[in-house]
């Protein structure tokens, strides 16, 4: 029998102090790794570097995943439907990039008619919100006639994006600004999108498991390569 290995607790007082090896996550619940810590750009920077992410609900301690396998998208492999297709052909929607972070964090922590949407509590929009000022984290929105009505947020490091969440009011909103994004990712050289976990949704666009240590492969090879984002806050497609 194997001996199993506490879970580590992070100092909130100390940013720099490092996380536990991603091997030691637990199997169930899948990925667990850690809790405690704080959600500063350094210790948020530092944990998507090494394929850890923070999710924790209201009354939890913050706490860090990294789940084996790992839900991605490379970008030269995205699928878009034929009726998908359709709605971007029509340019039903008019899509932007980091014109409305606030807006696009709120309605992605915003309750749904599916209950999810509530992790993102307010301590965690703060921590986004902050690497969105200091040019980590981006946005990209969809407008019908002027009102907000889909978009999703993420981390851009190196030439990785990892992905957080997405909302959308109106049919195929999120997908069209997801497809923008992806696209643009494949104009920048970008090697991959982290989906963290598996979900139909994302799965219709092409996502794929892989073996976290081959997610932990290509974010040593590529989160520090230097991104470009020349083209951010100009509207896509």
């Amino acid at each position: 029998m194997v001996a199993s290995i506490p879970l580590q607790w992070l100092d909130p007082r100390d940013p720099s102090a490092p996380f536990p090896p991603v091997e030691q996550a637990l199997r169930e619940p899948d990925g667990l790794l850690a809790f405690g810590g704080d959600l500063s750009p350094e210790r948020l920077l530092r944990a998507y570097r090494r394929g850890i992410f923070p999710w924790y609900g209201e009354g939890q301690p913050i706490l860090w995943w990294s789940p084996d396998p790992r839900s991605v998208l490379y970008p030269s492999r995205l699928k878009v439907s034929r009726s998908l297709n359709k709605v971007l052909r029509k340019k039903r929607y008019q899509i932007t990039a980091d014109r409305a972070f606030a807006e696009v964090i709120a309605a992605c922590a915003a309750p749904r008619r599916d209950g999810l949407g509530t992790w993102l509590g307010p301590e965690m929009i703060e921590g986004y919100c902050r690497l969105y000022e200091m040019g980590h984290a981006h946005s990209v929105e969809s407008w019908y006639e002027g009102e907000l009505v889909g978009g999703l947020y993420g981390l851009a490091v190196g030439r990785v994006f990892f992905g957080e969440s997405m909302f959308s009011r109106r049919s195929d909103a999120s997908k069209a600004a997801f497809v923008a994004l992806v696209r643009h990712l494949c104009r920048w050289d970008y090697v991959l999108i982290d989906c963290q976990v598996a979900s139909d949704h994302l799965n219709s666009l092409g996502a794929e498991p892989i073996l976290r240590r081959d997610f932990i492969e290509v974010l040593d090879l590529h989160c520090d390569a230097r991104g470009r984002w020349e083209a951010w806050g100009e509207e896509h497609e």
